[in-house]
């Protein structure tokens, strides 16, 4: 069985789907598309920065989601390979839950678009800046996170937000927690604490007025017909039901990313090759969580072909 997964935010870059753009028409009226979707030159910004511009959230999702999608139609387009004849079920990390929503069809990419445009806005609006941050925990399980956070708290918000491999799990929540957290690492037995440089503390409890402004969104377009089950982020598991999937990417705003999870849940049911499509992030997080699961990432058209021959 084979899964195909998609990254969330992070993995931006300038730079990004140039070299699928100079080598494909596919690729290019892809980026059109989102440009259009969304009345804003976002495959410049991709292209030459400045990356201040294209590391705002708001610019950040939809761009990584364009790249992605950019990249799978390329290798579908090109290379012959369907993704639901290829694969089996798909998955994305935060921001990518949508990409992946896209590839399987319960979106449209102007939709998809849209919607990760306004998420980035609501997300980044839901707390003032400077009040919330999020922070990287190096060489910690998930009992040692769960532990430090709450001792960190002190009555304010400190949360799981990432439970990314079996070793990075990340908090959210507000700055002078997290300042405590990454303070009393080495107390909890963790090797370290890593302030992150984002603009506001996702997936935490904090999120909430973003989640709510989603949860409106979504209602106004909610996800059609999936053409594979996808894994969901705040539950780890399997669906095929659009209604349950609009809950779920209600929650997933103020919710855990169980990425870790989802992938023993992935591997349980038989996954054996991951491809990561538009990025080179979850495939190092799928070897550190399960060394014997084979994962590939495919961000060049050279990625591409030798994707291509691998699948046959």
């Amino acid at each position: 069985m084979r899964a195909f997964v998609f990254p969330g935010q992070g993995s931006q870059k300038v730079g990004m789907g140039a070299e699928l753009a100079d080598n494909s028409a596919i690729a290019r009226a892809t980026f059109e598309e989102v440009d259009d979707a969304l009345s804003q030159n976002l495959s410049t910004i991709m292209r030459d920065g400045p990356e201040g511009e294209l590391t705002l959230t708001e610019n950040a999702q939809p761009a990584i989601m364009a790249n992605a999608i950019a990249t799978l139609r390329v290798l579908e387009s090109e290379f012959g390979v369907s993704l639901t004849d290829a694969g089996d079920c798909v998955a994305g990390h935060s921001l990518g839950e949508y990409t992946a929503l896209c590839a399987v069809g319960a979106f449209s990419l102007a939709e998809t678009a849209l919607l990760l445009k306004l998420r980035g806005q609501a997300m980044q609006e839901a707390v003032p800046v400077g009040e919330g941050a999020m922070c990287a925990l190096l060489g910690a399980d998930l009992e040692k996170a769960e532990e430090l956070a709450r001792a960190a708290a002190e009555g304010q918000v400190c949360e799981i937000a990432n439970d990314n491999d079996p070793s990075q799990v990340v908090l959210s929540g507000h700055a002078a927690a997290i300042e405590r957290a990454v303070a009393l690492v080495k107390d909890h037995g963790i090797k370290r604490g890593i302030p992150l440089p984002v603009s506001a503390p996702f997936h935490c409890s904090l999120m909430q007025p973003a989640a709510d402004r989603m949860a409106e969104a979504l209602s106004d377009t909610p996800p059609q017909e999936l053409a594979l089950p996808l894994y969901a982020n705040v539950t780890a598991a399997a669906t095929d039901d659009p209604r349950e999937e609009q809950d779920l990417l209600v929650q997933q705003v103020t919710g855990r990313v169980r990425w870790r999870e989802s992938v023993l849940a992935m591997r349980a049911a038989g996954v054996e090759h991951f491809v990561e499509l538009g990025g080179k992030v979850l495939g190092p997080m799928i070897g550190r969580i399960d060394k014997d699961a084979q994962a590939t990432s495919a961000i060049t058209m050279e990625d591409l072909e030798a994707l291509a021959k691998e699948i046959g």
